[in-house]
């Protein structure tokens, strides 16, 4: 694979790539995708590690797979393959990761519609990495962001669940979401919802 530190689109690149998809394949999965971003960046910037840009662009490009239509866990791979094609291998790989909190079961909210081919493909891919702080953030920035802002990860979760149901992992992805939680917040030394504007009006309606 790529070294990940060298391919990645600017900022302005990115922004095209994702007009472009929404103009594509309209849908709530854009504002979301600049939430992320927005999340990312602010957590990013209080890490010792972390670039703020390269985290909102990553964010950003998350589910860049949805340019391809309206699609289940399939949209990861779209995104890989795009943007891969692209030669920009570390926002390809956020594609795939962003989906998968927990390395060991590679189980999505919900079903696979690619064909058990491409399932393999993503088992042996992410198999094949270790997962680094920037893999992490957009997981987490994806379990914080509603198309209308930001929410507790509690409503988030609740809100995947609702709209395509319980299985047999879901408690593990939950478990991995609030370790990763507890992990960036005991390297920024607050609370990621003091970095984030509107999770009690989105949370509770207020």
């Amino acid at each position: 694979m790529s070294d990940p530190n060298n391919s990645l689109p600017d900022l302005k690149q990115a922004e095209q790539y994702l007009c472009e998809a929404a103009q594509l394949n309209p849908g709530p999965w854009e504002p979301h995708s600049r939430y992320v971003a927005q999340a990312a960046q602010a957590i990013a910037a209080r890490h010792p590690d972390l670039d703020s840009q390269r985290a909102y662009i990553l964010g950003l490009l998350h589910d860049i797979g949805r340019r391809y239509g309206k699609t289940h866990m399939r949209h990861v791979l779209d995104g890989y393959r795009y943007l891969s094609n692209e030669g920009y291998e570390a926002a390809a790989r956020i594609c795939l990761t962003h989906s998968y909190p927990h390395k060991d079961e590679i189980i999505g909210a919900t079903h696979w519609d690619g064909s058990d081919d491409e399932l393999q493909f993503v088992r042996d891919y992410i198999a094949h990495i270790e997962y680094d702080d920037y893999d992490r953030l957009i997981q987490l920035c994806d379990c914080l962001a509603l198309p209308n802002g930001y929410c507790l990860m509690e409503k988030r979760m609740v809100d995947v669940v609702m709209r395509y149901g319980l299985h047999d992992h879901t408690l593990s992805r939950w478990k991995a979401f609030f370790k990763a939680k507890e992990h960036f917040e005991s390297l920024i030394g607050i609370s990621i919802y003091h970095l984030l504007p509107g999770v009690v009006e989105n949370t509770f309606g207020w």
